[in-house]
Protein backbone atom coordinates (compact mmCIF):
# COMPACT_ATOMS: atom_id res chain seq x y z
CA UNK A 1 0.00 0.00 0.00
CA UNK A 2 1.52 3.33 -1.04
CA UNK A 3 1.98 6.19 1.38
CA UNK A 4 -0.68 8.23 -0.39
CA UNK A 5 -3.21 5.42 -0.04
CA UNK A 6 -2.30 4.94 3.63
CA UNK A 7 -2.78 8.65 4.27
CA UNK A 8 -6.12 8.65 2.44
CA UNK A 9 -7.37 5.62 4.39
CA UNK A 10 -6.19 7.12 7.68
CA UNK A 11 -7.83 10.49 7.16
CA UNK A 12 -10.97 8.82 5.83
CA UNK A 13 -11.31 6.61 8.92
CA UNK A 14 -10.58 9.58 11.17
CA UNK A 15 -13.41 11.53 9.53
CA UNK A 16 -15.87 8.65 9.91
CA UNK A 17 -15.07 8.05 13.57
CA UNK A 18 -15.10 11.76 14.38
CA UNK A 19 -18.57 12.01 12.83
CA UNK A 20 -19.67 9.03 14.95
CA UNK A 21 -18.39 10.79 18.06
CA UNK A 22 -20.18 14.06 17.33
CA UNK A 23 -23.49 12.55 16.29
CA UNK A 24 -23.93 11.04 19.74
CA UNK A 25 -23.90 14.32 21.67
CA UNK A 26 -25.26 17.80 22.03
CA UNK A 27 -22.29 20.19 22.00
CA UNK A 28 -24.00 22.39 24.59
CA UNK A 29 -23.96 19.41 26.99
CA UNK A 30 -20.27 18.88 26.31
CA UNK A 31 -19.53 22.52 27.08
CA UNK A 32 -21.67 22.41 30.24
CA UNK A 33 -19.77 19.36 31.50
CA UNK A 34 -16.41 20.93 30.65
CA UNK A 35 -17.19 24.07 32.67
CA UNK A 36 -17.29 21.98 35.88
CA UNK A 37 -13.66 20.82 35.59
CA UNK A 38 -11.59 20.76 38.78
CA UNK A 39 -8.30 22.25 37.61
CA UNK A 40 -6.19 21.10 40.59
CA UNK A 41 -7.26 17.50 39.98
CA UNK A 42 -6.74 17.86 36.24
CA UNK A 43 -3.19 19.07 36.90
CA UNK A 44 -2.38 15.61 38.30
CA UNK A 45 -2.88 14.04 34.87
CA UNK A 46 0.30 15.42 33.23
CA UNK A 47 2.23 14.47 36.37
CA UNK A 48 1.08 10.84 36.17
CA UNK A 49 1.81 10.86 32.44
CA UNK A 50 5.35 12.14 33.05
CA UNK A 51 5.98 9.39 35.62
CA UNK A 52 4.75 6.80 33.15
CA UNK A 53 7.04 8.12 30.45
CA UNK A 54 9.99 8.09 32.85
CA UNK A 55 9.33 4.36 33.31
CA UNK A 56 9.08 3.91 29.53
CA UNK A 57 12.41 5.63 28.98
CA UNK A 58 14.13 3.55 31.65
CA UNK A 59 12.66 0.34 30.21
CA UNK A 60 13.93 1.21 26.72
CA UNK A 61 17.32 2.21 28.12
CA UNK A 62 17.67 -1.24 29.73
CA UNK A 63 17.03 -2.84 26.33
CA UNK A 64 19.80 -0.76 24.76
CA UNK A 65 22.41 -1.12 27.52
CA UNK A 66 23.86 -4.38 26.11
CA UNK A 67 24.72 -2.40 22.97
CA UNK A 68 25.93 0.77 24.74
CA UNK A 69 26.66 0.34 28.48
CA UNK A 70 27.37 4.07 28.80
CA UNK A 71 23.87 5.14 27.71
CA UNK A 72 22.28 7.33 30.38
CA UNK A 73 18.68 8.18 31.17
CA UNK A 74 18.87 11.53 29.35
CA UNK A 75 20.54 9.88 26.37
CA UNK A 76 17.60 7.51 25.99
CA UNK A 77 14.95 10.01 27.03
CA UNK A 78 15.61 12.68 24.40
CA UNK A 79 15.02 10.46 21.34
CA UNK A 80 12.16 8.58 23.01
CA UNK A 81 10.06 11.62 23.89
CA UNK A 82 11.07 13.46 20.71
CA UNK A 83 9.75 10.55 18.62
CA UNK A 84 6.37 10.76 20.37
CA UNK A 85 6.08 14.45 19.48
CA UNK A 86 6.90 13.71 15.84
CA UNK A 87 4.26 10.95 15.78
CA UNK A 88 1.77 13.49 17.14
CA UNK A 89 2.52 15.96 14.35
CA UNK A 90 3.55 13.91 11.32
CA UNK A 91 1.83 11.03 9.48
CA UNK A 92 2.90 7.40 9.00
CA UNK A 93 4.55 7.15 12.45
CA UNK A 94 7.55 9.15 11.26
CA UNK A 95 8.64 9.49 14.89
CA UNK A 96 9.23 5.74 15.17
CA UNK A 97 11.35 5.84 12.01
CA UNK A 98 13.39 8.72 13.45
CA UNK A 99 13.91 6.91 16.74
CA UNK A 100 15.28 3.86 14.93
CA UNK A 101 17.52 5.62 12.42
CA UNK A 102 17.97 9.37 12.92
CA UNK A 103 18.88 9.02 16.61
CA UNK A 104 21.22 6.05 16.15
CA UNK A 105 24.37 8.17 16.45
CA UNK A 106 22.99 10.02 19.49
CA UNK A 107 22.26 6.69 21.19
CA UNK A 108 25.57 5.11 20.22
CA UNK A 109 23.64 2.03 19.09
CA UNK A 110 23.41 0.50 15.61
CA UNK A 111 20.06 1.07 13.84
CA UNK A 112 19.31 -2.66 13.69
CA UNK A 113 19.58 -2.97 17.47
CA UNK A 114 17.35 0.08 17.95
CA UNK A 115 14.74 -1.44 15.61
CA UNK A 116 14.84 -4.68 17.62
CA UNK A 117 14.34 -2.79 20.89
CA UNK A 118 11.35 -0.91 19.50
CA UNK A 119 9.78 -4.16 18.25
CA UNK A 120 10.22 -5.78 21.67
CA UNK A 121 8.81 -2.66 23.31
CA UNK A 122 5.73 -2.88 21.08
CA UNK A 123 5.25 -6.55 21.93
CA UNK A 124 5.50 -5.83 25.66
CA UNK A 125 2.97 -3.03 25.38
CA UNK A 126 0.56 -5.14 23.37
CA UNK A 127 0.66 -7.91 25.97
CA UNK A 128 0.19 -5.41 28.81
CA UNK A 129 -2.73 -3.67 27.09
CA UNK A 130 -4.52 -6.90 26.25
CA UNK A 131 -4.20 -8.05 29.87
CA UNK A 132 -5.30 -4.61 31.13
CA UNK A 133 -8.36 -4.73 28.88
CA UNK A 134 -9.25 -8.23 30.07
CA UNK A 135 -8.87 -7.16 33.71
CA UNK A 136 -10.91 -3.98 33.23
CA UNK A 137 -13.76 -5.88 31.57
CA UNK A 138 -13.74 -8.55 34.28
CA UNK A 139 -13.59 -6.14 37.25
CA UNK A 140 -16.15 -3.71 35.85
CA UNK A 141 -18.60 -6.47 34.84
CA UNK A 142 -19.78 -4.43 31.84
CA UNK A 143 -21.09 -6.42 28.89
CA UNK A 144 -19.10 -4.52 26.27
CA UNK A 145 -22.15 -3.82 24.07
CA UNK A 146 -21.01 -0.34 23.02
CA UNK A 147 -17.62 -1.78 22.07
CA UNK A 148 -18.91 -4.84 20.26
CA UNK A 149 -17.45 -7.15 22.91
CA UNK A 150 -19.09 -10.22 24.39
CA UNK A 151 -18.96 -11.78 27.83
CA UNK A 152 -16.27 -14.29 26.79
CA UNK A 153 -13.89 -11.56 25.62
CA UNK A 154 -12.08 -11.09 28.98
CA UNK A 155 -11.09 -14.77 29.05
CA UNK A 156 -9.99 -14.73 25.42
CA UNK A 157 -7.98 -11.55 25.91
CA UNK A 158 -6.34 -12.91 29.05
CA UNK A 159 -5.37 -16.10 27.20
CA UNK A 160 -3.93 -14.03 24.36
CA UNK A 161 -1.97 -11.88 26.77
CA UNK A 162 -0.56 -14.87 28.64
CA UNK A 163 0.43 -16.47 25.32
CA UNK A 164 2.23 -13.28 24.32
CA UNK A 165 4.00 -13.19 27.66
CA UNK A 166 5.10 -16.79 27.11
CA UNK A 167 6.68 -15.80 23.80
CA UNK A 168 8.59 -12.99 25.50
CA UNK A 169 9.87 -15.31 28.22
CA UNK A 170 10.85 -18.14 25.86
CA UNK A 171 13.12 -17.04 22.98
CA UNK A 172 13.30 -20.65 21.76
CA UNK A 173 9.52 -20.70 21.34
CA UNK A 174 9.65 -17.28 19.71
CA UNK A 175 12.26 -18.45 17.21
CA UNK A 176 10.18 -21.52 16.32
CA UNK A 177 7.05 -19.42 15.81
CA UNK A 178 8.95 -16.79 13.79
CA UNK A 179 10.44 -19.51 11.56
CA UNK A 180 6.97 -20.98 10.99
CA UNK A 181 5.56 -17.58 10.07
CA UNK A 182 8.42 -16.93 7.67
CA UNK A 183 7.73 -20.25 5.93
CA UNK A 184 4.04 -19.41 5.58
CA UNK A 185 4.74 -15.93 4.24
CA UNK A 186 7.46 -17.33 1.98
CA UNK A 187 4.81 -19.20 -0.01
CA UNK A 188 3.73 -15.85 -1.44
CA UNK A 189 7.17 -15.13 -2.90
CA UNK A 190 10.73 -14.16 -2.12
CA UNK A 191 9.94 -10.51 -1.40
CA UNK A 192 7.29 -11.22 1.30
CA UNK A 193 9.64 -13.82 2.83
CA UNK A 194 12.49 -11.31 2.99
CA UNK A 195 10.16 -8.73 4.56
CA UNK A 196 8.97 -11.22 7.21
CA UNK A 197 12.53 -12.23 8.06
CA UNK A 198 13.63 -8.61 8.30
CA UNK A 199 10.73 -7.82 10.62
CA UNK A 200 10.73 -10.88 12.88
CA UNK A 201 14.42 -11.73 13.24
CA UNK A 202 15.46 -8.47 14.98
CA UNK A 203 12.59 -8.81 17.48
CA UNK A 204 13.51 -12.41 18.34
CA UNK A 205 17.21 -11.54 18.58
CA UNK A 206 16.33 -8.65 20.87
CA UNK A 207 14.31 -10.92 23.16
CA UNK A 208 17.17 -13.45 23.21
CA UNK A 209 19.63 -10.80 24.34
CA UNK A 210 17.29 -9.66 27.09
CA UNK A 211 16.70 -13.18 28.38
CA UNK A 212 20.41 -13.87 28.78
CA UNK A 213 20.60 -11.97 32.08
CA UNK A 214 18.36 -10.15 34.51
CA UNK A 215 17.45 -7.43 32.04
CA UNK A 216 14.22 -9.12 30.94
CA UNK A 217 12.90 -9.27 34.52
CA UNK A 218 13.56 -5.57 34.98
CA UNK A 219 12.00 -4.73 31.61
CA UNK A 220 8.90 -6.78 32.41
CA UNK A 221 8.65 -5.25 35.89
CA UNK A 222 8.82 -1.71 34.50
CA UNK A 223 5.94 -2.46 32.13
CA UNK A 224 3.60 -2.56 35.14
CA UNK A 225 4.10 1.06 36.31
CA UNK A 226 4.20 2.22 32.68
CA UNK A 227 0.54 1.29 32.24
CA UNK A 228 -0.55 1.96 35.82
CA UNK A 229 0.58 5.57 35.44
CA UNK A 230 -1.08 5.74 32.02
CA UNK A 231 -4.33 4.54 33.59
CA UNK A 232 -3.87 7.01 36.44
CA UNK A 233 -3.67 9.80 33.85
CA UNK A 234 -7.13 8.86 32.57
CA UNK A 235 -8.38 8.45 36.16
CA UNK A 236 -7.19 11.95 37.14
CA UNK A 237 -9.05 13.46 34.20
CA UNK A 238 -12.18 11.49 35.12
CA UNK A 239 -11.95 12.64 38.74
CA UNK A 240 -11.62 16.24 37.55
CA UNK A 241 -15.05 16.04 35.87
CA UNK A 242 -17.89 16.07 38.44
CA UNK A 243 -20.36 15.53 35.59
CA UNK A 244 -18.88 12.07 34.98
CA UNK A 245 -21.07 9.85 37.15
CA UNK A 246 -18.86 6.74 36.83
CA UNK A 247 -15.20 7.86 36.78
CA UNK A 248 -14.02 4.25 37.05
CA UNK A 249 -14.71 4.08 33.32
CA UNK A 250 -11.24 5.59 32.91
CA UNK A 251 -9.62 2.20 33.58
CA UNK A 252 -11.47 0.63 30.65
CA UNK A 253 -11.04 3.68 28.43
CA UNK A 254 -7.24 3.51 28.75
CA UNK A 255 -6.59 0.12 27.11
CA UNK A 256 -9.46 0.54 24.65
CA UNK A 257 -8.28 3.99 23.52
CA UNK A 258 -4.63 2.96 23.31
CA UNK A 259 -5.38 -0.14 21.26
CA UNK A 260 -7.51 2.04 18.95
CA UNK A 261 -4.35 3.95 17.99
CA UNK A 262 -3.32 0.86 15.99
CA UNK A 263 -6.00 1.77 13.43
CA UNK A 264 -4.99 3.97 10.48
CA UNK A 265 -5.73 7.58 11.33
CA UNK A 266 -4.34 11.10 11.37
CA UNK A 267 -1.31 12.25 13.36
CA UNK A 268 -2.54 12.38 16.94
CA UNK A 269 -5.17 9.69 16.22
CA UNK A 270 -8.04 12.12 15.84
CA UNK A 271 -11.40 10.39 15.58
CA UNK A 272 -10.34 6.77 16.11
CA UNK A 273 -9.04 7.33 19.65
CA UNK A 274 -11.99 9.56 20.52
CA UNK A 275 -14.68 7.15 19.34
CA UNK A 276 -13.41 4.18 21.33
CA UNK A 277 -12.68 6.16 24.50
CA UNK A 278 -16.14 7.72 24.31
CA UNK A 279 -17.70 4.27 23.75
CA UNK A 280 -15.86 2.77 26.72
CA UNK A 281 -16.98 5.66 28.94
CA UNK A 282 -20.59 5.31 27.83
CA UNK A 283 -20.47 1.61 28.81
CA UNK A 284 -20.67 2.67 32.46
CA UNK A 285 -23.85 4.69 32.00
CA UNK A 286 -22.19 8.10 31.85
CA UNK A 287 -24.11 10.86 30.10
CA UNK A 288 -22.99 11.42 26.47
CA UNK A 289 -22.02 15.03 27.14
CA UNK A 290 -19.85 14.11 30.13
CA UNK A 291 -18.33 11.10 28.33
CA UNK A 292 -17.39 13.25 25.35
CA UNK A 293 -15.96 15.99 27.55
CA UNK A 294 -13.82 13.35 29.31
CA UNK A 295 -12.69 11.95 25.95
CA UNK A 296 -11.61 15.34 24.62
CA UNK A 297 -9.83 16.29 27.85
CA UNK A 298 -7.91 13.01 27.95
CA UNK A 299 -6.92 13.35 24.30
CA UNK A 300 -5.79 16.95 24.78
CA UNK A 301 -3.81 16.06 27.91
CA UNK A 302 -1.98 13.19 26.23
CA UNK A 303 -1.30 15.08 23.01
CA UNK A 304 -0.32 18.45 24.48
CA UNK A 305 1.92 17.09 27.24
CA UNK A 306 3.91 14.75 25.00
CA UNK A 307 4.09 17.24 22.12
CA UNK A 308 5.46 20.05 24.28
CA UNK A 309 7.97 17.81 26.06
CA UNK A 310 8.99 16.15 22.80
CA UNK A 311 9.46 19.50 21.07
CA UNK A 312 11.94 20.49 23.78
CA UNK A 313 13.77 17.19 23.25
CA UNK A 314 13.89 17.78 19.50
CA UNK A 315 15.43 21.19 20.13
CA UNK A 316 18.05 19.69 22.46
CA UNK A 317 18.92 17.06 19.86
CA UNK A 318 19.12 19.61 17.03
CA UNK A 319 21.41 21.90 19.02
CA UNK A 320 23.64 18.97 20.01
CA UNK A 321 23.88 17.86 16.38
CA UNK A 322 24.89 21.36 15.33
CA UNK A 323 27.66 21.38 17.93
CA UNK A 324 28.60 17.77 17.16
CA UNK A 325 28.08 16.71 20.78
CA UNK A 326 27.03 13.35 22.22
CA UNK A 327 24.48 13.10 25.07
Amino acid sequence: MSRVVKLAVGFGLAGVFLWLVLRRVDLDQVMAASRTVSWPMLALAPLFLALGYACRVQRWRLMLLPHNPALGFLGAGVPFVASIAVNNLAPLRLGDVMRCFAFSRWLGVAPGAVVASVLVERMLDMVALVLALALALWVSSVDGAALGLGLTVPLLLAALGIAGLGLLLSPRLSRALAAALVRVVGRFGAAPRAWAEGFLRPAVDGMSRLSEGRALSAVLALSVPVWLFEGATYWAVAQALPALAAPQAAWLAMPVGTLATLLPSTPGHIGTFDFFVQSATLEFGNAPGAATSFTLLVHLTLWLTTTLAGSVCLLVWALARRRGEAP
